[in-house]
C-alpha cells in the first residue's frame, strides 16, 4: 500500500471521529510528521506515514524525539491497523 493510501485512511478514519488530521508543513524546518491529527477533547498528536516496512530518515527521527521531549506523542505509521490502535486510544 503506498503511502498516499495510508494518508489518506488516517484522515478519513479521523474525520469519522470527529477529529481533524491536519497536514503539518513547516517552511524552514525539515523533517516535521507530516499530519497534526486533532482529536475531540483537546487531544493531539503526529504522524509520520510510511509505505509498508519503511522507518522515519535520521533527521525525522531527531525532529519525532524534540516533539516528544516537549510532550506530544509521534507515530510512525506504516499499515491501517496501526491506525486503528493509535486512534483506539483517543476515543472518547
Amino acid at each position: 500500500m503506498p503511502e498516499k493510501e495510508i494518508e489518506q485512511y488516517l484522515a478519513a478514519r479521523t474525520k469519522s471521529l470527529g477529529g481533524w488530521a491536519l497536514k503539518f508543513i513547516s517552511p524552514g524546518v525539515a523533517g516535521v510528521p507530516d499530519r497534526i491529527v486533532l482529536m475531540p477533547g483537546g487531544q493531539i498528536f503526529f504522524a509520520e506515514l510510511k509505505r509498508p516496512g519503511a522507518k522515519a530518515r535520521p533527521l525525522q527521527a531527531a525532529i519525532h524525539r524534540r516533539l516528544e521531549r516537549l510532550g506530544f506523542a509521534v507515530y510512525v505509521i506504516d499499515n491501517r491497523e496501526q491506525i486503528e490502535t493509535i486512534l483506539s486510544t483517543y476515543r472518547r
